[in-house]
């Protein structure tokens, strides 16, 4: 098991969670302004996996991420919130109107570990990836736990959610792997 993602403290959440909502504001995030104001700040530089979740009135309206470190936190972060905004296939971009009613929730990402036994699934701690003939499915930790969902159903909605059959999990063909995600959002981080 991979260990619990580290937390972050309280300046540096709001800081990306401003960097998230400027990404979006600007269509983009000025890096140069950036790294000057915090250059010492180190956990802002470590490479790390995230996706970026956006919901308007409690609705999903955007969630893009990577599975793996694609660069420095601070990037990542205004990467995918801008590809949340613009670029998830599921939803049309968003709207200017539409900014001050988006919610910002960003999830730091452990790295995927095969998943050995569904039964040490921890609903609410684990994440799952499900892989299989070039399809594949990614449910957040937070989902199950949002949705009340037990094991074997957060593993048929992963499966669902590539594209496969309810059951793909049980079949050898099939790579299931876990996850952990430190999540933090406006609501509890902005509301301090």
């Amino acid at each position: 098991m991979p260990p619990d993602p580290s937390p972050l403290t309280s300046d540096v959440r709001k800081r990306l969670l401003r960097i998230a909502r400027e990404s979006i504001i600007h269509h983009g995030f000025p890096a140069t302004r950036f790294q000057e104001e915090s250059a010492n700040r180190s956990e802002l530089f470590e490479d790390r996996a995230v996706f970026v979740t956006l919901t308007k009135s409690g609705r999903l309206r955007g969630c893009i991420g990577h599975l793996e470190p694609q660069g420095p936190l601070w990037k990542a972060v205004a990467d995918m919130a801008c590809s949340a905004a613009y670029g998830d296939p599921r939803f049309p971009p968003v709207e200017a109107s539409e900014i001050p009613e988006l919610e910002i929730e960003i999830s730091v990402l452990t790295l995927p570990e095969p998943l050995e036994d569904p039964e040490t699934i921890e609903i609410g701690r684990d994440g799952l990836i499900v892989e299989r003939e070039g399809y594949r499915g990614v449910l957040l930790p937070q989902v199950a736990g949002e949705r009340n969902w037990d094991r074997r159903t957060f593993l048929e909605q992963t499966c669902r959610k590539a594209g496969l059959d309810t059951d793909a999990w049980k079949d050898p063909e099939t790579r299931v792997y876990r996850f952990q995600a430190y999540v933090f959002g406006e609501k509890e981080d902005l509301a301090e």
